[in-house]
């Protein structure tokens, strides 16, 4: 099976400070990759460089097109989801009018999407007339969520999901991840604590100061591995 994503020797980072250096892994359809790493490892620059946010070098392909030199916009359309580090919801809008506004121009498939999105996130259908100030950190996280898929992705892009949720909401966030790569999504998930994304991923991708060095099933990957990971 084709790779949905695919990158080859990617280096990326900011005026002139390498952040992630000659990183290559491959996401398939319904896989679930943990992208994981201490803090400043080079995860969400990673993430930035497959959309094309930061300067790169290396192969970027997205299913199937070399989407190295496109633009973001281009990109996106190729079927990328991204739910950035922080959430970045709009504060003043409901969560429908959130939902709505990132659905497809078809009335009736955008009522699809909504549906689908619900059913994966019940909590925002009982919040779907509240502002997105008013949502916990959580329901944040599910309409920052639903907001990506709203476009029906075939890549999902999450970085940093669980970034300061208790335990118990963290687990709420990450429930649905199975589900969605059972309808064919691929999904990345940048983590950089691995229990809650190691729990959902079929492999993991260990970055360690911008460098990839472990490329493995989760079933393969040792307390040893993860500890180097996090060494900073």
């Amino acid at each position: 099976m084709s790779a949905l994503l695919r990158l080859g020797g990617l280096t990326a980072g900011y005026g002139g400070a390498v952040a992630v250096d000659g990183v290559s892994l491959a996401v398939a359809p319904g896989e679930t990759v943990a992208l994981l790493g201490a803090n400043g490892a080079g995860k969400s620059t990673l993430m930035k460089a497959v959309l094309g946010l930061v300067p790169s070098r290396g192969v970027v392909t997205i299913a199937g097109t070399d989407a190295t030199r496109l633009p973001t916009h281009r990109r996106a359309a190729l079927g990328l989801g991204y739910v950035p580090e922080g959430r970045r919801v709009f504060p003043g809008m409901s969560v429908h009018d959130t939902l709505d506004a990132a659905g497809p121009s078809s009335r009736a498939e955008r009522r699809a999407a909504l549906e689908r999105v619900y059913a994966l996130f019940p909590d925002l259908r009982t919040k779907a007339r509240d502002t997105a100030w008013r949502l916990s950190g959580g329901q944040q996280q599910m309409l920052a969520i639903g907001r990506a898929l709203m476009g029906g992705p075939r890549l999902l892009l999450l970085d940093e999901p669980s970034l300061g949720l208790s335990p118990r909401l963290a687990g709420e966030v990450f429930a649905p991840v199975s589900a969605i790569a059972a309808t064919g999504t691929a999904v990345l998930i940048a983590e950089q604590s691995p229990a809650r994304a190691l729990a959902v991923a079929g492999r993991a991708v260990l970055l360690r100061r911008g460098r990839g060095f472990c490329d493995a099933a989760v079933t393969d990957v040792t307390p040893e591995m993860l500890r180097s990971a996090f060494l900073t």
